[in-house]
């Protein structure tokens, strides 16, 4: 990899990582479209480290808050402050890694085609924009530390869907929470805090698997993807929580649009 592109391809990690629009459909195509070679498995685990740098960073008091709650929590068995949140991260993390265990192999081997996440961008696109229009109907929307069971399930079993490239993790789950009665930046708020153990335990496997392929690592082009994507991921999570209310998921759904009717275009037939 020249410079260039771990540039491009680190800060396109960090932006659309916690953006409507599928971080794993841009690292996919953006190599295919630009005639670069892939960037190999090393260099995704880097730029996904630095996204986990960048969001637990920017939700840093929250965590801190969550974990010692969650802790008292166990102790005295009960609810105890934040823990509410801490435990609705846990178990909306469980189906994603069930699904993940049992479909990883099946995924990669047969849904990372440029006309699956053509149609994923598409479709998930429309059902954001769903969402939020129901969302601005709701006379009280609810912030993250109000969710049911119910919800986190719901919440849980959306983010799995994520595994299809061109979903989202960060749409889906917040197309989820705005059709729960969430408030955007209550459903992004606890998309966000999801993102934590869902890159830890991906980037988890995908570094056993690193390890397993023993392959030479440059560790140049390790280091800048860390730090590259976590300066811009951080950079994403606050601009985009600081407009979200004002301008509203239509920017990313026709973004979303444009860009599955692109690629039906240019891969349709191949």
């Amino acid at each position: 990899m020249d410079f260039i592109q771990i540039v491009i391809l680190a800060i396109l990690q960090g932006l659309t990582e916690f953006l409507p629009i599928s971080s794993s459909a841009h690292l996919i195509l953006f190599p295919r479209l630009a005639g670069w070679d892939d960037q190999g498995l090393a260099f995704d685990v880097a730029v996904h480290l630095g996204t986990l740098v960048a969001v637990v960073w920017y939700f840093r008091d929250e965590i801190t808050a969550m974990t010692k709650d969650w802790a008292a929590s166990l102790v005295r068995r009960q609810r105890v402050g934040d823990s509410r949140l801490a435990w609705a991260v846990i178990l909306g993390t469980i189906p994603v890694g069930l699904a993940g265990l049992l479909f990883k192999g099946f995924i990669e081997q047969a849904l990372r085609s440029p006309l699956v996440i053509a149609w994923t961008t598409i479709g998930f696109g429309l059902l954001l924009w769903v969402a939020d229009l129901h969302g601005r109907k709701v006379a009280r929307p609810r912030s993250e530390h109000a969710l049911s069971r119910r919800d986190i399930l719901l919440i849980g079993c959306a983010q799995a869907l994520a595994l299809i490239p061109g979903t989202s993790r960060s749409g889906v789950t917040m197309t989820a929470g705005l059709l729960l009665g969430l408030s955007r930046s209550g459903a992004a708020r606890f998309s966000f805090l999801l993102s934590i153990p869902v890159i830890v335990l991906a980037g988890g496997l995908s570094a056993l698997d690193l390890v397993r392929e023993e392959h030479a690592v440059d560790w140049s082009a390790m280091a800048w993807g860390v730090v590259l994507s976590a300066i811009s991921a951080y950079l994403c999570i606050h601009v985009f929580l600081k407009l979200l209310d004002r301008i509203g998921m239509l920017p990313f759904v026709i973004y979303r649009l444009a860009l599955g009717g692109l690629l039906l275009v240019l891969f349709w037939g191949h």
